[in-house]
């Protein structure tokens, strides 16, 4: 694969000579390509060749190696428990979904549940704005086949490798669980907020426990699933309101533990992610960028999308997902 920062009209001549494409950027940018075999996603972050960056002037772009069929297509939020319908044998999924929107927490929510969806590798992210911008602009997905935006439901692109191609999808997740005094998390409900948790199975207000404890919501709560850890991150406590929001949803009979702390967050990060990211197709969470300050830096070779959201079969945070292509 190939990945490049590129001009608006770089990308269209690209487009145009038929490459299958995954494609980020300013919204108005993405608006003014040409219909083709390729989606994209709203953000103005990037992890470039250059080190972080914010941008609106370019498009990050990874394009697919030649002889590589797409299909492109947008999903409404009710027919997601169908993208694997669309799966390519041999293949492998993109997925971009809006920040914020109706599909964003079905599919955190339910997306594990959907049929066939682990038959091949399913990777993507979540499409975000300007962090100074939450609220005001809402995120956005491209289906290049048609050559169209929308706010809510999920850009697939479906691709057939070439023969002989095979795929191998990873996570890079800093964090482990720490063993602060013992203390398990539990929640009664899933969801993207909570108002009551169980700490050590005694119910408590989660915001106002967080708030008191002065616990470092940088951390996420890290459950483990089987070997795999799972992080689920804090967007805001809100201790008048009794609520405690996530990027990610809780669900309830699993048990949390807050991450352990990280001395040195973007020289651990640094040492995780290795020096192969070359040839990879990657993103990057935005907290990572913004704890990790990540403002020009370099991550050892892994450029791409800084997004509100990863996808690697299901919804993650604070994680680099990456695929990787070998003949």
């Amino acid at each position: 694969m190939k990945n490049e920062f590129l001009t608006p009209q770089e990308v269209a001549a690209r487009i145009e000579a038929g490459a299958v494409m995954s494609i980020a950027g300013a919204p108005e940018l993405l608006s003014t390509l040409p219909k083709g075999n390729w989606i994209g996603g709203s953000t103005v972050y990037f992890m470039t060749e250059a080190g972080g960056k914010v941008d609106r002037d370019h498009l990050f772009c990874t394009t697919f190696p030649e002889g590589s069929r797409a299909t492109a297509r947008h999903l409404a939020t009710a027919d997601l428990p169908t993208l694997a319908q669309g799966y390519q044998p041999g293949g492998v999924t993109l997925v971009i979904i809006p920040a914020f929107s109706e599909a964003h927490a079905r599919f955190a929510e339910d997306g594990a549940g959907y049929g066939d969806v682990f038959d091949q590798p399913l990777l993507g992210w979540v499409s975000g704005v300007h962090l100074e911008e939450i609220g005001k602009v809402a995120p956005s997905v491209f289906d290049g086949a048609q050559g169209a935006k929308h706010e809510d439901g999920a850009v697939l692109l479906h691709v057939a490798l070439p023969d002989g191609m095979q795929p191998s999808l990873d996570i890079v997740n800093i964090f482990k669980q720490g063993d602060d005094a013992g203390l398990v998390f539990s929640f009664p409900e899933a969801g993207f907020s909570a108002r009551k948790a169980y700490v050590n199975g005694a119910e408590v207000d989660f915001s106002q426990y967080v708030t008191d404890k002065g616990i470092d919501t940088k951390l996420p709560l890290v459950a483990n699933y089987a070997g795999a850890l799972i992080n689920v991150s804090f967007q805001s406590v809100d201790p008048e309101a009794s609520s405690v929001a996530f990027y990610a949803p809780v669900f309830p009979g699993v048990e949390y533990r807050l991450a352990a702390p990280q001395e040195d967050y973007a020289k651990t990060f640094a040492a995780q992610v290795g020096s192969a990211g070359e040839g990879s197709y990657s993103c990057n969470c935005i907290l990572n960028y913004v704890y990790g300050d990540m403002e020009g830096k370099l991550t050892a070779g892994f450029t791409g999308p800084v997004t509100f959201g990863e996808i690697a079969y299901v919804l993650l945070n604070q994680t680099l997902v990456k695929l990787d292509l070998a003949a």
